[in-house]
């Protein structure tokens, strides 16, 4: 009798320390994990604002701060002066074109009195009160005349012509720097530091008055409603399991309980790795494992790192 209440005592313990440690409840273990994001400056400069804190909850697309950007500021307004400087380059074709068509006008006029003392000489010469020789020096100088004006009329279009070239060639300096306009405004807008995913900051790397530059870490953060549990199963249970399984993900609740949590298998490595050290497996005798990764709702227990085991 002694012996049967001894044997009872100790599978008791054994049931009791079984369902302490949790063995044979799982089929694999892992640790919590998020997609974390570490947030930098794309401009280099000292940081005049930086309103974030660790555990601080962030929206998407939010300014948690600013980099000073004075000396773009200045190169912008240069290349603006420098813009506005080339129409003071140009040249005024006006006053020349005015001058030569006056010249034109009084030309004009002379041919004018010329034609009429030509057809005046015409009619003399019918009424024999003129000679030949005075319609052919008059009909000469209507010919010069005409002549005259057709080079004033060229000399009127090479001058406008000219001045347009001058002019174009001036402007054309215009269009790069309207594009160097644009850069240096694609710069100012990379002054302000702009949250990119909507999650809670982790870590804080920089505070306000320091010195940055483009590509140094400000912070780290990350979307915690969603964990992703980094499972390792051996090569025996890889056949069992599929993408878009549903699993039950189960956690500490306290020194004996278990909280049961649903998860969905979301991606399964293509290849096997040795078995790292912190991580057990059903079968504890596998050398080479392959990792899953499970996504699991977060009501706001989990966290980076935790662990947690998984029931397919």
């Amino acid at each position: 009798m002694k012996r049967l209440f001894q044997l009872l005592i100790l599978g008791s313990i054994t049931v009791l320390a079984s369902c302490k440690s949790g063995n044979g409840k799982y089929d694999a273990t892992g640790t919590f994990e998020a997609n974390e994001v570490i947030v930098s400056s794309e401009l280099s400069g000292k940081i005049l604002s930086f309103s974030v804190e660790e555990g601080m909850m962030l929206a998407k697309d939010t300014v948690v701060g600013t980099v000073d950007a004075a000396n773009i500021t200045l190169q912008k307004e240069q290349v603006e002066a420098s813009v506005a400087a080339l129409s003071e380059k140009t040249a005024d074709v006006s006053p020349a074109v005015r001058l030569l068509e006056n010249q034109l006008a009084v030309q004009q006029s002379q041919l004018n009195n010329l034609l009429h003392e030509q057809a005046r000489v015409q009619n003399l010469l019918k009424q024999d009160a003129a000679t030949g020789k005075q319609l052919d020096d008059i009909t000469a100088q209507v010919d010069v005349a005409r002549k005259n004006l057709t080079v004033t009329q060229q000399q009127i279009n090479v001058q406008k012509n000219n001045v347009a070239t001058q002019n174009r060639s001036i402007l054309s300096e215009g269009k790069p720097l309207q594009k160097r306009v644009a850069q240096l405004d694609e710069q100012l807008k990379k002054a302000n530091i702009i949250n990119p995913v909507g999650g809670t900051v982790i870590t804080k790397y920089a505070e306000p008055g320091e010195i940055t530059a483009t590509g140094k870490a400000l912070y780290k953060i990350a979307d915690l409603s969603t964990m992703m549990l980094r499972a390792y199963i051996t090569g025996s249970q890889l056949s069992q399991i599929k993408l878009g399984q549903a699993v039950k993900v189960l956690v500490d609740d306290g020194a004996d309980k278990y909280r049961e949590i649903p998860g969905t298998i979301s991606w399964i490595s293509d290849k096997a790795e040795f078995t790292p050290k912190t991580i057990q497996t059903k079968d504890e005798r596998a050398n080479l494992v392959y990792a899953t990764k499970i996504k699991v709702k977060n009501d706001g227990y989990l966290k980076i790192g935790m662990y947690g085991e998984v029931k397919f």
